[in-house]
């Protein structure tokens, strides 16, 4: 029994680690009480779920940008210029990114996955010299046989193939799919931020980045992955609505950096050589800026990125959320633009893959609906969408949901760009989905049942978690 007691009080050696975390006080007082009130179990819950910091080597950060970037052969051109009032987003973004300004000359949105993947294996038919792919989710299904082939007639033909992937949203996937793609020469890493063996004990951080990237000329981002789901083949869910961005320019050399910082945490290897990154010195016509946002961050930069680009808005500001789970930042910034007259629409989604989710984001209905926030639940299926349309020519597309895990956990990326062309071509993007869904009033919402506001009371306190 002594003994006992002496291995109970030694599992409190883990407070002093949770008080110097700085987590949010709420989180570090309920780790305390778990590691006093399950000993043993608490300090490994801890270790695994409780820790969401992770340090690695930043390859594009601000400081070192240019140095690095000629020792991989990248040259850093002259910034494009931006207009006055839009200069001090662009400014702050790059700040919390912690990436310079870039360009694009070509700017596209692909709505759907008829638009994306053949765009995508057009390209990858094209390759030269690289195709770098990266995915959360890749499943076994047509689409991911068709992208999986084409990946391997690549490397077939001498292309240097690299394929990353998260290994929590692929652990439906045998990791026998891609074996013909590493026999072919192609590369395959996995994003694994648990292992002890390289000092990481994070179960729970997931890379959810969607980056394609070829010859270094063109990257695809966006919300999409390969799957079932992806492509409205889930009969349980319907239409899948979604959103990649097609990108040309100097801004395709930012994200290489990004892929490539990546690559190394996972496969340690160091991208470098020529034919990775566009030669010359020459500005894109359009302004862009990538956004980035991770536990490897001394900030919240996610979060922080769109409060900023809520807070510019001027006219309108339409928002795709995915996962509509907001932190108190993201509500205020909604709130206190609705106030000052800005056009603010939600558009959320009426079912959802993961339903407690849709009923946590209706808890926040109310507050966002009395601000004059309108609101529209998408009908068809899922609306998986993660984007925002700024006044007439802001547009930002990404990987981040409008949820705790995105702002604070995940890797996430989103490509923030000023182009008027692209910008309508999202305004109708916008204005079909207004059509495909029912918009929620507010007296609608507050003479909703009974059961139904019981049942978001009880998921609401899982919001911090997801």
């Amino acid at each position: 029994m002594k003994y006992l007691l002496t291995a109970y009080f030694l599992t409190w050696a883990a407070i002093p680690f949770i008080l110097l975390a700085q987590k949010r006080p709420v989180s570090t007082l309920a780790w305390v009480w778990t590691v006093i009130l399950f000993p043993f179990i608490g300090p490994i819950a801890y270790l695994l779920f409780g820790l969401d910091r992770l340090t690695r080597r930043r390859q594009c950060h601000h400081d070192a940008i240019t140095s690095r970037c000629q020792a991989r052969g990248r040259k850093v051109g002259p910034k494009v210029d931006i207009p006055p009032r839009d200069a001090p987003l662009f400014q702050t973004l790059e700040c919390l990114a912690e990436i310079p300004v870039s360009s694009a000359d070509e700017v596209r949105l692909l709505p759907d996955t008829t638009t994306f993947f053949p765009a995508l294996h057009e390209w990858i038919e094209k390759a030269k010299h690289h195709v770098h792919v990266q995915f959360f989710v890749f499943e076994e299904d047509e689409p991911g046989c068709a992208l999986r082939d084409r990946l391997i007639a690549a490397a077939r033909r001498g292309v240097i193939v690299r394929l990353l992937l998260d290994p929590l949203g692929c652990a439906h996937t045998s990791r026998s799919f891609f074996r013909q793609l590493e026999e072919a020469g192609g590369s395959i890493a996995w994003f694994r931020s648990l292992n002890p063996l390289r000092s990481r004990f994070c179960l729970h951080l997931r890379n959810h980045r969607k980056l394609q990237i070829i010859d270094g000329r063109v990257a695809f981002v966006g919300g999409m992955n390969v799957g079932p789901n992806y492509t409205g083949d889930n009969p349980k869910i319907g239409r899948w609505r979604d959103l990649q961005m097609e990108l040309h320019g100097p801004i395709v050399s930012a994200l290489q950096e990004v892929f490539a910082e990546d690559w190394e945490f996972a496969a340690e290897e160091e991208i470098t050589g020529d034919g990775y990154y566009l030669a010359g010195d020459q500005a894109g016509t359009y302004p862009a800026q990538v956004v980035i946002g991770g536990p490897d961050l001394a900030v919240e930069a996610m979060a922080d990125s769109f409060a900023a680009v809520l807070h510019h808005a001027g006219k309108r500001a339409w928002v795709s959320a995915g996962y509509f789970v907001p932190n108190d930042l993201l509500l205020s910034a909604l709130r206190l633009a609705a106030n000052r007259g800005v056009d603010v629409r939600l558009v959320s989604t009426e079912k959802s893959d993961h339903p407690y989710l849709a009923e946590i984001g209706r808890s926040y209905y109310e507050q966002l609906l009395r601000a004059g926030v309108r609101i529209f639940e998408y009908r068809p299926g899922m609306h998986h969408a993660k984007a925002m349309l700024i006044d007439d020519e802001l547009v930002m597309v990404g990987s981040a949901n409008c949820d705790n895990r995105s702002m604070r956990l995940n890797f996430e990326l989103n490509v923030l760009v000023r182009c008027a062309s692209a910008a309508r071509a999202l305004e109708e993007f916008f204005v079909e989905d207004f059509g495909d869904s029912r918009e929620v009033t507010l007296n609608e919402h507050l003479s909703r049942p009974f059961h139904r506001r019981l049942l978001e009371a009880i998921v609401r306190p899982l919001a911090p978690t997801v």
